[in-house]
């Protein structure tokens, strides 16, 4: 008899990891045809560069370090496609294709592999990106290619000024931005399709909308608290990252109130780095900060064992 030695967990279900990804790249489907048909052409080739070298860089790392070849379980093409979504149409494709190669081989690959990885890989690129090369992060187009640089709503707002479009503009994707982010509409309806598929829960995008929606309620710049609330969640990366980004299930927490406690944090960083960072956008690295935290809120809010008695020590 073959004795198979495995860690935990042991119980398998009906979910699969290439399942998961499908359904992760349908509910992206709606954003990134919004992007394409708001942007043009070149977003849709941002988006292929930036998947093609995801996929690229996964199967030559397997084959240079021999290890089993994970191409077919879809997680690259999810990073590849999420990273896109996350940049200016205008970026340059080399800065596209240097960003899934870090996202692939440095926050995935060399952290374990796929479910071992700290940061969310889609994201950290982006963060690597902005580092080294912030000029090609931060020029947008009014709508075409070949317009002129405008400014996205998130710039205005932090001049302390509601932006020029009007929301419906700004929900249904007639807005400057990143590929995909420019509309609100679409992102929630991916994030329903993906509730409804039971590949996310949603504590995560609840509890960091909320809290956004609160603060910004409370703290508002303008003689208009709510028109400022309605355009700060809709404004910037918001609704990409509470949706998609926060739910990683390697970067986010496994209890059902520490995701609640991280998407909390989520959204409290993300107000305190918009109101008083160095850039107007701050859902990215408020982010990565709480996945940095994971650990130790999964930690504090794991549930007590059944029979266990607290401060009992076991002899």
């Amino acid at each position: 008899m073959k004795l198979t030695v495995a860690s935990s967990p042991h119980i398998r279900g009906n979910f699969r990891t290439n399942r998961i990804m499908l359904d992760v790249v349908i509910a992206l489907l709606p954003a990134l045809c919004v992007g394409v048909w708001m942007l043009g052409i070149r977003a849709l080739l941002v988006t292929l560069v930036s998947i093609a070298t995801a996929v690229a860089a996964e199967w030559l790392y397997s084959i240079l370090t021999k290890t089993r070849n994970t191409i077919v379980d879809g997680s690259a093409i999810v990073t590849g496609l999420l990273l896109s979504m996350t940049l200016p149409v205008t970026v340059p494709y080399w800065q596209v294709a240097v960003g899934s190669v870090f996202a692939i081989i440095i926050v995935k690959a060399l952290c374990g592999g796929l479910g071992q990885n700290i940061f969310n890989p889609a994201l950290a690129a982006r963060a690597f990106l902005m580092l080294i090369w912030p000029l090609g992060l931060t020029k947008y187009p009014a709508l075409e290619v070949d317009a002129v640089s405008s400014a996205t709503p998130l710039h205005h707002m932090a001049m302390t000024s509601l932006p020029e479009e009007d929301l419906l503009d700004m929900f249904l994707g007639n807005c400057p931005g990143s590929i995909g982010e420019i509309s609100a509409l679409a992102l929630l309806l991916g994030g329903v399709y993906l509730v409804f598929r039971k590949v996310i829960s949603p504590r995560i995008p609840l509890a960091y909308l909320g809290s956004v929606a609160v603060l910004t309620l409370i703290f508002s710049k303008t003689g208009a608290p709510i028109l400022w609330m309605a355009y700060s969640l809709l404004s910037g990366g918001l609704m990409l990252g509470a949706i998609f980004m926060a739910t990683d299930y390697a970067t986010s927490p496994a209890t059902a109130m520490g995701q609640i406690v991280y998407g909390i944090g989520c959204g409290v960083l993300t107000v305190l780095l918009r109101y008083f960072g160095l850039y107007p956008e701050g859902v990215t690295y408020a982010i990565l900060l709480m996945n940095a935290l994971v650990w130790v809120i999964d930690r504090y809010t794991a549930p007590r064992r059944f029979g266990a008695k607290k401060g009992v020590e076991k002899a």
